[in-house]
């Protein structure tokens, strides 16, 4: 079997078998098949799709390039958790203690951002001394431990993920719904979850602009999922305005810690227990919506999703005092709050302006390897639908250079529509796909 037939097979819109699939991912994984081969295939993919059948042998040979987490002599059920990305998107920093102070684990491999979209990984950077890089050993042993972890992808979990991912963004091929599909359940698959609670974003601050794209994908995920052998449930939720009031990474996280403590934005609270309330039905940990969202909210009022919060961070090498005194975590040189040009009802606010002006303050990064300024950001102070006064704030500006602040005022004043009729607010939900 040679690389190129495998590449002109697809390129003629042929189906790959499993073998096929196979012998290219372990081949290119093993760096025996190099990158431009490897970028020829994405195209074709890209170009010609795959069936439903070849998706899943794809995901299986990613996720079998590396090791397989089996977390069995750990716990019987474990749970976890992927957003495929927005604006204001800190989820996991307040459900995955949540869930885990309500006994079930949750063993979480969690990324860094792209572009606008903030990873989880940079926002816990915002904490000193916090390690993302946890050995194998370590990563069962904080979680038989603690039952939590929050970890970024090892060297060892899904290497083919790690060089595909790479190349495709440097190829132009990041969407295409297969390719998509089998680089987050690969990574799911690998790190030994038994449950995965998937939130899917649509709107201009999601990757999958469009409810009908973003249902597809769900629904390929979901379907994926079962097929392997794990309970699956995906929530589409809106990206069309950012995600809470804070974008940008120790923003999210002062915004996180007010929500553990019953504070924080009602949107991003509500959200949050919506997708907690799933993962404790999915760890058979209440047989109903109600009783999931009741045990989530009196888990959130005891302290307990907090206190576990504290163990997380400190487990994994950050010092707790910046989250005990969230005044001590990164602050930029320059604060300035913006007046609304105008009175009106606001009418949109788009996220992915928002998210890029953030990137380009510094809080995201345009290619893998740039350096993030965990400081700086932007906090919107109003919802689509609200009543906004001419002169009052309407977001505020968290930067270290003038010039950027600048640019970021333009960008995110642009990024306001105002109706002087009243503006129905967005739904934080749209649909939910089950295995």
């Amino acid at each position: 079997m040679h690389a190129i037939d495998v590449i002109a097979r697809k390129r003629d819109g042929g189906e790959l078998s499993q073998e096929e699939i196979e012998f290219f991912i372990q081949r290119y994984t093993q760096g025996e098949i190099p990158d431009y081969q490897a970028a020829a295939w994405l195209m074709a993919v890209y170009l010609h799709g795959m069936t439903d059948r070849e998706t899943h042998d794809l995901t299986l040979a990613m996720a079998h390039s590396g090791d397989i987490l089996d977390l069995k002599d750990i716990a019987p059920l474990t749970v976890d958790k992927h957003s495929t990305g927005g604006v204001g998107d800190k989820v996991s920093l307040v459900i995955a203690p949540l869930v885990a102070a309500c006994g079930m684990p949750v063993a979480k491999i969690t990324g860094r951002g792209l572009g606008f979209s903030g990873g989880t990984v940079d926002k816990l950077g915002s904490i000193p001394g916090y390690r993302a890089d946890l050995s194998e050993a370590e990563f069962k042993a904080q979680l038989r431990e603690i039952g939590i972890v929050l970890a970024g992808q090892s060297a060892e979990l899904a290497p083919a993920d790690r060089k595909l991912y790479a190349l495709r963004n440097a190829t132009a091929t990041v969407e295409s719904i297969p390719l998509i599909v089998s680089s987050i359940m690969s990574k799911k698959l690998a790190a030994g979850a038994d449950a995965i609670v998937l939130d899917v974003k649509t709107g201009n601050g999601a990757f999958m602009k469009t409810l009908e794209d973003a249902e597809t994908l769900a629904e390929a995920m979901v379907r994926l999922g079962s097929q392997a052998g794990r309970s699956v449930v995906a929530l589409i939720s809106d990206m069309n305005q950012p995600l809470g009031w804070a974008v940008g990474n120790a923003l999210e996280v002062r915004e996180a810690i007010n929500t553990l403590h019953e504070g924080g934005p009602a949107d991003f609270r509500e959200h949050c227990m919506v997708v907690a309330a799933e993962m404790l039905m999915l760890g058979d940990k209440a047989t109903d919506t109600n009783a999931a969202l009741t045990l989530a909210l009196e888990t959130l009022a005891s302290g307990a999703a907090w206190h576990k919060f504290m163990e997380l961070v400190k487990a994994q090498g950050g010092d707790t005092r910046y989250i005990e005194e969230p005044e001590r975590l990164p602050r930029a040189r320059l604060i300035e709050p913006v007046p609304a040009p105008r009175s009106g009802y606001l009418a949109a606010l788009n996220a992915a302006e928002v998210g890029m002006a953030v990137m380009e303050l510094g809080g995201g990064r345009e290619k893998k390897g740039d350096q993030i300024d965990h400081s700086v950001g932007v906090i919107v102070h109003y919802k689509v639908g609200d009543l906004v006064q001419k002169d009052t704030p309407l977001f505020t500006i968290h930067a270290n250079d003038e010039a950027k602040l600048a640019a970021a005022r333009e960008r995110v004043l642009a990024a306001h529509a105002f109706s002087d009729a009243p503006v129905q607010r967005l739904p934080l939900f749209y649909r939910r796909i089950a295995g």
